[in-house]
């Protein structure tokens, strides 16, 4: 039988983080969410109440404890590429309807909700900030 060499779990980790964040954080039914729709199915669920788009317009264009909003990167209404307000780096369009890729790989969704909401709140967004947010980026229709 052949031996395989052992592998260290901190050298592990980071390849698997992505798998974790999905299976482990985000719940089995997140985990397994491929539409904005199903995210915000999940997000609804872990919040156990209803999201309001019109809440998740006001914090997507407020500034909270940071001096940045969401808006301060993806603009006021994001159907348009945004551009990150410390580096210039172009940011797509984060409305689903507008770039359709966005909001399609949980953990991916996961991490920039986690860098994002660090930037704004200097803490992570609850699962209710999150539906709020995503039900609003829903409404917006080309």
């Amino acid at each position: 039988m052949p031996r395989f060499p052992k592998i260290k779990r901190h050298l592990l980790l980071p390849l698997l983080r992505p798998l974790l964040l999905g299976a482990a954080l985000l719940g089995p039914n997140l985990a397994r969410a491929a539409t904005p729709a199903e995210l915000l199915d999940g997000y609804v669920a872990a919040a156990q109440a209803p999201a309001d788009a019109r809440r998740g317009q006001a914090f997507f264009t407020q500034r909270h404890v940071a001096e940045w909003s969401c808006a301060s990167c993806h603009q006021a209404v994001p159907t348009r590429a945004g551009q990150h307000a410390g580096t210039g780096k172009e940011i797509g369009a984060l409305a689903p309807a507008f770039n359709p890729r966005r909001f399609s790989e949980p953990a991916k969704v996961e991490k920039w909700f986690r860098r994002n909401c660090k930037d704004v709140l200097n803490r992570e967004c609850s699962a209710g900030e999150k539906a709020d947010v995503l039900a609003w980026l829903m409404t917006l229709k080309p």
